[in-house]
């Protein structure tokens, strides 16, 4: 096995080459030839497929060992916090986090049960990538990414890097690589996520000690020279951001994520911050673009991360929404409950989702939605339901969410005000509470869709529509509503659009009504 611990050491200078000034760093990582470069110019070139642009509706398994625990989202981390701090006093407060807590009483103390030994726990025995895949596929999605890797440094996928990855260990089965397999089975295009380049600051906990009680000074399992290629070394004082400053990291990260772009060529990578580590970072997303032209014959890549990019890739927003519609792509990232599996956490329900997802859509945007699966890699009946109850949804009313653009304004009611509630990472709050009155637009081959959030309560009054409206002079022809075989009423005034409420609703709450317009 071909373990590479040891990583170069980056000197920082520049030379310049065709024009564009680049780094000694980008011109000694190794890209993939092709047209781009890497230097914001360069990425100027950059157009978003249209398959991202047309599938609207991503899921999303944010899965691996810290499921195991059954505890939620960083536990690797959090295993460790003997002391938890207080961001608001900027202070310690001489409590441990639940999650220590938890892990002494069950496991034993981090300094000698740690992360390293929940790995082997995870042996995901019930995982059937087939049957999950094609749930995801009839609850409508188009696209689905795999986790490569989250801050825990453990890849799922088949690495020559460290040993530390789900073939050596854990389920001993190329996660990435089955999902892969069964999404193209599918019809799906296939992405991954990368939370790596957070991993070196975050991880640090684990080279602490507990500052009080019986085991106070004793080092935990990080400090073991022997599992540092899993925990990494110790960061300098200063280096505490969620980006690491150390350039030696930097060119580990890049040759992290090119084993896994070049192996798999997925259509969407994932990286869970801003675009990491400045000419690095650059020298990646260039090696990805490449590399994805290479192996299909043109650019089919979509590069998401949390920064907004003028349109060379994707911005994505964390459990937020847009607040208007974007002139480029974007996509929202969020969980149907925690990020990673925890004892009797609440799901969002199928009528959240689908209104998130008529929201988003209206405004150019994709949604890419986690499902949360047990340690042993099934879901939760409840979970099955709500998939369903989507899948029935879009098979009624995707005419209006795929391969749609958004129409010259998102929506109009109430929920367009300017006092919506802010989102956790940036925008809006994701899930919001809607009204009757409250409209969502679409639009696709010269027909419009509106879509009424929740359901009416009398007449349907569409203030946008009306004759006089500045945004569209044709004439109506026709009212439809998706999912219903009833005629529909309607009369278009000077100021607005009425519908008569129909008298048969579907069983879903969001309607969706088909304009057509005469010639």
């Amino acid at each position: 096995m071909n373990y590479s611990f040891l990583r170069k050491t980056l000197v920082v200078a520049t030379v310049c080459i065709g024009g564009a000034q680049l780094s000694f760093a980008q011109q000694s990582l190794p890209i993939v030839d092709g047209p781009f470069k890497p230097t914001n110019e360069s990425f100027k070139q950059y157009k978003c497929p249209e398959w991202f642009r047309d599938a609207k509706f991503g899921i999303w398994a944010h899965w691996g060992p810290q499921a195991v625990p059954r505890h939620g989202d960083w536990y690797a981390k959090k295993l460790y916090i003997s002391n938890e701090y207080n961001k608001s006093t900027k202070s310690f407060t001489g409590k441990p986090n639940a999650d220590y807590t938890y892990h002494v009483k069950t496991y034993g103390h981090p300094s000698k049960f740690g992360y390293k030994d929940i790995i082997p726990l995870w042996k995901a025995e019930k995982w059937d990538a087939a049957k999950l895949m094609a749930l995801y596929k009839k609850a409508g999605a188009k696209y689905f990414v795999s986790m490569g890797s989250h801050h825990d440094n453990f890849f799922l996928w088949k690495s020559k890097i460290h040993r530390w990855n789900a073939v050596e260990m854990g389920p001993h089965k190329d996660v990435v690589g089955i999902w892969q397999q069964e999404a193209k089975k599918n019809g799906l295009r296939f992405g991954v996520s990368e939370h790596l380049a957070a991993s070196y600051t975050w991880f640090q906990s684990s080279h602490g000690a507990d500052s009080s009680g019986e085991m106070k000074g004793v080092p935990y399992d990080g400090n073991d020279p022997k599992f540092q290629d899993l925990y990494h070394s110790k960061a300098a004082p200063d280096d505490k951001d969620w980006l690491t400053t150390n350039p030696q990291w930097h060119k580990e990260w890049f040759d992290d994520v090119k084993e896994l772009v070049d192996n798999y060529h997925p259509d969407l990578l994932y990286s869970d911050s801003k675009l990491p580590f400045g000419d690095v970072g650059k020298a990646m997303l260039a090696n990805y673009y490449n590399g994805n032209i290479k192996a299909n014959g043109k650019l089919e890549a979509v590069y998401n991360c949390k920064q907004a990019a003028d349109g060379t890739f994707v911005r994505d927003i964390e459990r937020g929404v847009n607040d208007s519609i974007s002139p480029f792509p974007w996509q929202t990232d969020t969980s149907i409950g925690d990020w990673f599996y925890s004892t009797g956490q609440q799901y969002k329900s199928a009528e959240e989702i689908i209104q998130m997802l008529v929201d988003i859509v209206s405004k150019n945007g994709n949604l890419l939605l986690n499902i949360v699966q047990t340690p042993e890699g099934d879901i939760e009946q409840d979970m099955i339901n709500t998939l369903t109850d989507i899948g029935t949804w879009t098979a009624a009313n995707g005419e209006g969410i795929y391969g749609t653009r958004p129409w010259k304004i998102y929506g109009e009611g109430p929920s367009t005000s300017s006092s919506q509630e802010k989102g956790h990472f940036g925008g809006l709050k994701d899930v919001r509470k809607y009204e009757s009155t409250d409209f969502r637009f679409t639009t696709k081959n010269g027909n419009l869709y509106v879509f009424d959030m929740v359901p009416p309560t009398g007449d349907i009054n569409i203030n946008a529509l009306g004759r006089n409206s500045t945004y569209e002079k044709r004439g109506i022809a026709s009212v439809k509503l998706l999912g219903s075989k009833e005629p529909i009423i309607w009369f278009q005034g000077d100021d607005v659009l009425v519908i008569t409420k129909p008298k048969d609703l579907p069983k879903w709450k969001t309607l969706t009504y088909k304009i057509e317009y005469k010639k």
